[in-house]
């Protein structure tokens, strides 16, 4: 039986963790320590269940993550860099959280414009970090629902997908905690059958699809939600919709929270200052063989490849990783993660809401 199989049914134990994230912040060198909190141990783990486990891959994203963030500065993107974006409603943060306190995104690719996909893919940014800005002490992920009201196959491009993707699994490891699709067409089954194949199974297993219709749908959204905040398109009672201007005020009351963060020298998303400051020291501190790619195995090629900006990604393939759905926070005890997954299943009956399209 193989080391993998192995370990994929033995989860590591508290210490076998520990021992796993040190040898990461080994492998990083000095460069740990000058940014405690993009390597702190919370983001060295996320890596590393990414990468499941294998140091060499969690070091090679880690560090990869640091150019990327020195590079295109997301902590530094406002609402006046994405308004027109956000005007169009494709994305969007909820008001409330699900009930596990993990904040909501909303999806609406109806709404998507064809606006370049730099500015698409910074968009998409913001609302990642702004959601993570927005996690409670504790919590790791969030949660996404797609609404596919009035969808059709020219609403989005595969492109858009797999840069987005590529953006999410790359830099954002263990974000996201689950993909609700809430009522996608059966015209959806062609593009999702063009998506399927980027992805392992272990991963589009766990997208969860969700009808409006079905009962277990709606118990599957009453385990998740509060249905007096939870927005009426989604089978809630709330009624009072998406209010641009509103939104509008909530971000830049967030974005004026940030900058505070950053200037008394401690960010709520991800650094502690700065990370102009350490441009000389990343790249004078990370190892010699830096711009290396880990293979599936482990081992390390060289390679020259590596994302600067937010100009769409050189690979053509999408880790398996893009979205590490878990219907739980990854920070739950296993006991106690477990324990919720079976009162979810036995709420949810036969998980028709779940399975794939026909």
């Amino acid at each position: 039986m193989s080391n993998k199989k192995l370990r994929g049914e033995k989860p590591l134990s508290p210490e076998e963790q520990q021992a796993k994230t040190n040898e990461v912040r080994k492998i990083m060198g000095p460069i740990a320590d000058k940014l405690p909190v993009l390597c702190s141990d919370e983001s060295i783990l996320r890596c590393l269940r990414a990468r499941n486990w294998n140091t060499k891959k969690a070091s090679k994203m880690l560090q990869d993550t640091l150019r990327w963030r020195m590079q295109c500065k997301p902590d530094k993107i406002r609402w006046e860099d994405i308004a027109q974006e956000a005007a169009t409603v494709k994305v969007y943060r909820a008001n409330y959280s699900d009930k596990f306190g993990r904040p909501v995104l909303i999806m609406r690719p109806d709404c998507q414009n064809r606006s370049p996909i730099e500015r698409q893919i910074k968009y998409f940014v913001y609302c990642m970090e702004n959601a993570i800005m927005s996690l409670n002490p504790g919590m790791e992920q969030i949660l996404w629902i797609i609404d596919f009201q009035h969808w059709t196959m020219s609403s989005i491009s595969v492109r858009v997908v797999r840069e987005t993707a590529h953006v999410l699994q790359a830099h954002y490891p263990e974000r996201l905690g689950l993909a609700i699709l809430y009522n996608p067409p059966k015209i959806f089954k062609p593009f999702w059958m063009m998506v399927k194949p980027f992805l392992e199974s272990k991963t589009h297993k766990k997208v969860m699809f969700v009808y409006s219709e079905d009962p277990h749908s709606k118990t599957i959204m009453e385990t998740l939600f509060d249905m007096d905040k939870l927005e009426s398109a989604f089978g809630g009672k709330n009624t009072v919709g998406f209010e641009f201007e509103a939104y509008a005020q909530r971000m830049r009351e967030d974005d004026s929270k940030k900058s505070d963060a950053l200037n008394s020298g401690c960010s709520l998303l991800s650094c502690q200052s700065s990370l102009s400051q350490f441009s000389a020291a990343l790249e004078y501190s990370l190892p010699s063989d830096h711009n290396s790619v880990v293979s599936d195995d482990g081992d390390i090629s060289s390679s020259d490849e590596t994302t600067s900006n937010f100009s769409p990604a050189n690979s053509e393939s999408i880790d398996e990783k893009i979205l590490g759905l878990a219907l739980f926070p990854c920070d739950v005890p296993k006991s106690e993660e477990a324990a919720g997954a079976k009162e979810v299943q036995s709420n949810s009956g036969k998980r028709s809401a779940m399975s794939e399209l026909p």
